[in-house]
């Protein structure tokens, strides 16, 4: 009875029915989707890690890459050395490490010896006013036991993610070309890529090899079968390493099958008993706060949708792969590496079928302990779903608009008849707002409303042009210069509106209610692809939910100025250029390479991240904006 009760009063009360009820509710959905992510690192809501794929057996066979092959590499390591003292200047200290004909021609001959197929292709690519060219080197070694339709793909690039030269990886590289000829037992080819850079060279050579590649990037003239898997080697330093730093993140926050990653930690780890890392967490006590800031660090490049390393240019095709690095000083040595990676080939090389049984959606919290989607999916989808219960709260509001001089306090019988009956009228539009006075039903003004979002949506697509095509000297300019226009578009916007349309109070509502709804539309359909970037935006943008024009009726001159400044105030401090700027000091990062760097990502790897905070996160921005806007300017 006393439920009934409460219901009846909710029932009987609009106000809160309408008004205060929806804030709760996206308050609480808000507050959930932090808490619950905050929840993934317990042990009751995430898992230990297995192996989906039996045919993978990983570590069930001896690796014999050993011995007498180190004798090869240190010979191949003495002749890229000799070519790279001879690319030295009379008097110059420092080894001109840049990846020359002289430097391919050696790789290519040391190739061909080996008794390989060789071939060349050459690439350009022009972003922010600077061009990125180079020629990639690549080997096949045809399986004697298959028939050329599946093969595996060795990368070791000239210069590694952090720009360093990769001699030691480059020479294992060709010392393990030369050792898997001798091999009869391969069913798949195996193909040996030395790009240039760790970041157009090999997304040329995988565009060229799926017959994707633009204008300024040679197709292959040499292909293989369809790419089951790729690994990435990276050994920049001349002393042995302490462990091996597993890189998986890919384009636009896509993953490598979860199995992939098993199979690397329980080789190294298992088989050969070096030490692994995640997320440049070194020192992981396996405590609930270094399994958390492990997820954070995950979600970051996720979000971001940067590629990591060489091996993010494979996502895209649906091809797994990784990238092992070498870090710190220990006793292992480059033939434990090549141990490592002998093993892992002949994991994949058991393949029968594409991987597909384990996951592709994760978070890692250790290298033996994960999360799936199915789990964490909720955080992003609660934090999405506040800004469509608002949004659907302020549809069915318009409806019955309580501030309405011509509609009187309705009955409960009058609310519980509203919502049926605007239905019949949402295609209506009439210039004037209109009341029945016996049931309180509005005429809902859709013209300007929707004229006004999808604008705002059309208008995001001139700064996404501008940042990502602009001459990278530009950028901080650009930067400053956006924050200047952000500020000053919406006031501009709400002043233009308030003195030429006079807008209705409805069609407030109605700017609020389409745009949260575009954004709830949007992160939570983002949140199934890129969970991470939909749960960020989704927090950046949280206030606009909660952030509205102030009626001046109801409110004073002065305290109405106060809170629309302090409303604006905390708006800009959430904009996407400020919160640029912002990520940028935290990270100790100069804007004009943040900005180069996204720009290349576009026109490069195709990161589609630009579109999400130009073409979503800013249009809603701006409406909340102009909103506020509109209580400075409302008479």
């Amino acid at each position: 009875m006393a439920l009934k009760s409460a219901i009846r009063k909710v029932r009987s009360n609009p106000h809160f029915l309408f008004v205060h009820l929806p804030h709760i509710l996206s308050f609480i959905c808000i507050v959930a989707g932090v808490v619950w992510l905050l929840l993934l690192p317990l042990n009751d809501y995430s898992r230990q890690t297995y192996i989906s794929e039996n045919a993978l057996l990983p570590g069930q066979v001896h690796a014999y890459f050993s011995g007498s092959e180190q004798h090869i590499f240190r010979g191949y390591k003495k002749e890229l050395e000799g070519v790279l003292e001879g690319q030295t200047a009379e008097g110059q200290e420092a080894w001109n490490d840049a990846f020359t004909p002289a430097v391919s021609d050696k790789i290519q001959s040391i190739l061909k010896a080996t008794g390989l197929k060789v071939a060349t292709q050459n690439y350009e690519y022009t972003s922010s006013g600077i061009t990125h060219q180079g020629q990639n080197v690549y080997a096949i070694i045809q399986a004697p036991r298959g028939d050329a339709t599946e093969a595996i793909v060795l990368v070791a690039a000239w210069k590694t993610v952090e720009d360093e030269l990769n001699l030691n990886g480059v020479t294992l590289a060709l010392t393990l070309a030369r050792y898997f000829k001798r091999w009869s037992l391969w069913s798949k080819d195996i193909i040996f890529l030395f790009p240039p850079d760790s970041k157009a060279g090999t997304q040329a050579w995988i565009d060229a090899y799926h017959d994707m590649q633009p204008a300024f990037v040679q197709p292959l003239p040499l292909k293989s079968g369809a790419l089951q898997g790729g690994l990435v080697i990276e050994y920049p330093f001349d002393h042995r390493f302490e462990s091996l730093h597993i890189l998986y993140d890919g384009v636009n926050g896509q993953l490598p099958n979860l199995d992939l990653f098993n199979t690397a930690i329980s080789i190294t780890g298992g088989q050969m008993g070096i030490g692994t890392n995640l997320q440049e967490m070194w020192d992981h006590d396996d405590s609930y706060e270094m399994r958390l800031q492990t997820i954070m660090r995950g979600m970051v490049k996720q979000g971001f949708g940067y590629a990591t390393g060489p091996h993010s240019s494979f996502m895209p095709y649906h091809i797994d792969a990784i990238t092992l690095q070498t870090k710190g000083e220990g006793w292992q040595d480059e033939m434990a590496l090549g141990r490592t990676v002998e093993s892992l080939c002949r994991s994949l090389n058991n393949l029968l079928e594409h991987l597909h049984q384990s996951f592709f959606f994760y978070l890692l919290m250790q290298t033996n302990r994960f999360v799936s989607i199915g789990t964490y999916l909720p955080s992003a989808m609660l934090i999405a779903g506040n800004f469509t219960i608002m949004a659907i709260a302020l549809w069915l509001r318009t409806g019955y608009y309580p501030g309405s001089q011509q509609a009187s306090k309705p009955t409960e019988e009058q609310v519980t008849t509203t919502t049926t009956t605007t239905e019949k009228h949402d295609d209506k539009q009439a210039p004037p707002a209109k009341a029945d006075a016996s049931n309180n039903i509005i005429e809902r003004q859709l013209a300007l409303p929707l004229t006004l979002v999808v604008s705002l949506h059309l208008l995001g697509l001139i700064p996404l042009y501008i940042f990502n095509n602009i001459p990278h000297q530009y950028y901080p300019t650009a930067t400053y210069t956006s924050i200047l226009a952000n500020f000053i578009l919406p006031l501009l916007l709400s002043a233009t509106l308030s003195h030429t349309l006079t807008p209705h109070p409805q069609q407030y509502h109605l700017i609020k209610s389409f745009s949260l709804l575009i954004l709830g539309l949007f992160l939570s359909t983002l949140a199934t692809l890129n969970f991470s970037l939909s749960f960020m935006v989704g927090l950046l943008c949280a206030p606009l939910s909660f952030i509205h024009r102030i009626n001046p009726q109801t409110t004073s001159r002065p305290l109405r100025y106060i809170l629309s400044t302090l409303a604006l105030a905390l708006l800009n401090v959430l904009s996407p250029p400020v919160v640029l700027l912002a990520v940028c000091w935290y990270f100790g990062a100069d804007v004009e390479t943040v900005l180069t760097q996204a720009a290349f990502g576009w026109d490069v790897w195709g990161v589609w991240t630009q579109v999400v905070v130009w073409c979503v996160w800013w249009p809603a921005w701006v409406a909340g904006c102009a909103l506020v806007g509109f209580s400075l300017f409302s008479s």
